[in-house]
């Protein structure tokens, strides 16, 4: 994936997590239903900056940067920022 398809995918991500807020607002989603998406959607954005800073790492290293690839959301979710 290139930066700026994971650009996208972020703003994605983002865009679905304010639509899922509007909808529990209007009363479309319960809160249980709109915690544990919003939990999905928390950990696929954590993986997809990580990538993003792989990617960006790996080119200020003189690497190539499609050699970087997703973690799992277990391992991503435990950095400290």
């Amino acid at each position: 994936m290139r930066d700026n398809e994971i650009l996208t995918r972020i703003s994605a991500l983002v865009a679905e997590e304010h639509e899922l807020r509007g909808r529990l607002s209007a009363g479309e989603v319960t809160s249980e239903e709109e915690n544990e998406r919003v939990k999905e959607l928390e950990k696929a954005l954590d993986q997809c900056w990580d990538l993003l800073r792989q990617r960006r790492a790996r080119r200020g290293a003189g690497e190539d940067p499609d050699d970087a690839a997703a973690r799992p959301a277990s391992e991503v979710e435990g950095y400290q920022q």
